[in-house]
């Protein structure tokens, strides 16, 4: 029987790009259909998805999501000045890095060729 070589320890490096997950893909696209130079809120965010995929989206889902999308580096976030109407609590704002947009279209360019292989061409 031959020796199998231990991978696990094999010096080589796979580079991979980021994937994206299917509710972190439309939060993304959330962010970019709203178009907001100043940033998106959080509950603008929810509202441009409850709108377009018709349910619910939770805040504790989407929040867990675009801290997610901020450690892969593909979008940021800061605060806003903290307002009365809020008990004193900042807004918190979120913008799409250029890492985001390339990956966005990455994920069409992979779906559109999958759909091809699948459907034909459209």
């Amino acid at each position: 029987m031959g020796k199998v070589k231990n991978l696990s320890n094999s010096k080589r490096v796979i580079k991979r790009k980021k994937s994206l997950g299917s509710f972190e893909e439309d939060v993304l696209l959330a962010i970019a259909a709203l178009r907001a130079p100043d940033g998106a809120s959080g509950a603008s965010i929810r509202e441009q998805l409850e709108d377009n995929l018709n349910r619910s989206i939770s805040v504790g889902a989407l929040y867990a999501t675009l801290d997610r999308l901020e450690r892969k580096s593909l979008i940021r976030s800061w605060e806003g000045a903290s307002t009365s109407v809020r008990g004193g609590r900042a807004k918190r704002y979120f913008k799409l890095e250029r890492a985001a947009e390339d990956a966005l279209k990455d994920a069409h360019r992979r779906q559109t060729r999958l759909h091809e292989l699948a459907f034909g061409p459209a």
